[in-house]
């Protein structure tokens, strides 16, 4: 049994799985309340699946970039699980999560963004191949602002965007195309989906080394 725990913005997501079904999910925003909120769901969630603590076999983790505190706290919850149960962690970058969500479209190209407040996004762009799509480019922050600078080119378009920006995108990037709002919603399952998938390759994350994805620093304090 696989727990998936998303804390990388003010959406929380909660995703069990056995590998053949989702046997329970649950996200839901929250005003930056990570600290007392997602302990007690996760036992909420296990509660009311009928699943103990000690039927987790795997952990799966969003690592951002994202809310410097959230990140910070569903890294420890996991963490701090993963210790005490001696078992494995996966952890996946937060836009990956967007680009699972896409059905692929060989050598097209999309472009995935999440926000990360004052106006701003992370933005990468990935490239569609056989297997899935495949970033290739690096994880970089840019300003609402210049968005129509960077989709000057025909490519699809997911993860988090505010009205204004959607709107700004069908107006002024002709060759961009978005998806739909419901496939662009970050849900807890495609990243216990995904953990999973890797957890059977083999895959496992370093809990001691294992950190949150954080691109730039305001002040004392990195964010997003």
């Amino acid at each position: 049994m696989l727990l998936a725990v998303d804390t990388s913005t003010k959406v929380i997501g909660l995703a069990l799985m056995d590998g053949q079904q989702i046997i329970a999910q649950s996200s839901w925003y929250t005003k930056n309340h990570h600290t007392v909120e997602l302990s007690p769901a996760i036992v909420r969630m296990l509660a009311q699946s009928e699943v103990h603590v000690e039927d987790l076999t795997c952990l799966g983790v969003a690592l951002g970039p994202g809310s410097f505190t959230g990140l910070r706290i569903g890294l420890a919850v996991v963490k701090g699980l993963s210790i005490a149960l001696g078992i494995p962690v996966i952890g996946i970058p937060t836009l990956e999560i967007y680009a699972h969500a896409i059905p692929t479209q060989p050598e097209r190209r999309m472009a995935a963004f999440l926000q990360a407040g004052r106006g701003k996004y992370a933005f990468q762009w990935y490239t569609g191949e056989r297997k899935g799509w495949k970033a290739d480019s690096e994880i970089i922050v840019i300003a609402s602002a210049e968005i129509p600078d960077v989709l000057q080119q025909p490519c699809l378009v997911c993860g988090e965007l505010i009205t204004e920006d959607r709107d700004k995108i069908k107006s002024e990037c002709k060759q961009a195309q978005l998806i739909s709002p419901a496939l662009t919603y970050r849900y807890p399952t495609y990243l216990a989906e995904m953990a999973w998938q890797r957890w059977k390759k083999g895959d496992r994350s370093d809990v001691n080394n294992l950190g949150p994805i954080y691109l730039q620093v305001i002040g004392p304090e990195p964010v997003v």
